[in-house]
């Protein structure tokens, strides 16, 4: 039983460290003082199993996403919860995977902390969860989980963009988990 604690104390600390460290933004870089956001975004698919795949290995699948968010926060820090509806489209096949078979709508709820915030630049995190209409070969359930990391600029309050790594998958709820993986950008407007 104690050993269980120090480990679990020894996973909350750096959680506690981040909590409290000066370089987490006071203000929400996300939306400012807005209260909505509505963001469009494309993306180009990666051949990867990995969580953060590096961009070697493009393949003929793309993502295009609108999202829908509110500002909230996580833990006294910055942050924005959203809902996304997305549609993947696959085109031929490569790497031994027909894409075209992939061509699946999905919605998902997530939520974004701010990690970093330096005048007009952001960084920050994102967790969600969701469904896709339909199973396939490459993700064996409807249900999915998604990862995301985000780099962004606001041109003004209202304008912004975003660059992200966005990685789906069902995390092992199903035989099949392959991942959809992708790199993309986004373009954010405040109201």
């Amino acid at each position: 039983m104690l050993k269980k604690f120090i480990v679990l104390y020894a996973l909350a600390m750096p959680m506690t460290a981040v909590a409290e460290c000066s370089i987490l933004p006071e203000k929400d870089p996300f939306m400012g003082e807005y209260r909505n956001q509505i963001a469009f975004g494309i993306g180009q698919g990666f051949d990867t199993g990995i969580l953060l795949p590096p961009p070697v290995r493009p393949v003929p699948f793309y993502i295009a996403s609108i999202r829908y968010s509110q500002p909230t926060d996580f833990f006294r820090i910055p942050a924005r919860r959203s809902l996304n509806l997305s549609q993947t489209i696959g085109l031929y096949e490569k790497n031994g995977w027909k894409w075209q078979d992939f061509s699946i709508p999905m919605i998902y709820v997530d939520e974004d902390i701010a990690l970093f915030r330096y005048n007009d630049l952001y960084a920050g995190l994102g967790a969600g969860v969701g469904l896709q209409a339909q199973e396939n070969a490459r993700l064996g359930a409807k249900l999915i989980f998604e990862f995301k990391v985000t780099f962004g600029y606001n041109f003004n309050d209202k304008w912004g963009m975003e660059f992200f790594i966005q990685h789906f998958s069902n995390a092992n709820t199903a035989d099949e988990n392959n991942s959809y993986a992708f790199y993309g950008l986004g373009l954010t407007y405040n109201y």
